[in-house]
């Protein structure tokens, strides 16, 4: 068995409950193909670098699987054949973790900074020095 990352963008009209739904949707059709889910994140609605379909931003989410190429492939042809989802893509990967993703990490990051009301690590020094 293979391990998989898969990493879709749901429109952004739809509710972040509704992108979260589809995560288990989508976990579904895995475990109906005897794979299984190793973990599921929710990325939180972004911005896009470019346009999709008429669409400026989208709810990211990404599943990381255990499983055969045919569970890829019917994942590949549910979303393709879903609406709301507006782009999708899967690669295999040598190794997995429970632990959480380097977009999971940075946006607790972020928050964390925020509810403080500082600025993170890496704003430090940006700040211009009085002459």
């Amino acid at each position: 068995m293979a391990l998989y990352e898969l990493v879709y963008i749901v429109r952004p009209d739809v509710s972040n409950q509704q992108a979260e739904q589809s995560a288990e949707k989508f976990a579904n059709v895995a475990r109906d193909q005897n794979g299984k889910v190793i973990k599921t994140e929710y990325w939180g609605l972004k911005t896009l670098t470019y346009r999709i379909n008429k669409h400026r931003k989208g709810h990211y989410v990404m599943l990381g699987l255990e499983g055969s190429g045919a569970m890829i492939t019917e994942l590949e042809r549910q979303m393709r054949l879903s609406d709301d989802i507006i782009r999708f893509m899967s690669i295999r990967v040598e190794k997995m973790t429970k632990e959480p993703s380097v977009q999971m990490q940075m946006r607790n990051r972020d928050r964390f900074a925020t509810e403080r009301g500082g600025m993170r690590d890496d704003d430090m020094g940006t700040a211009e020095l009085p002459a």
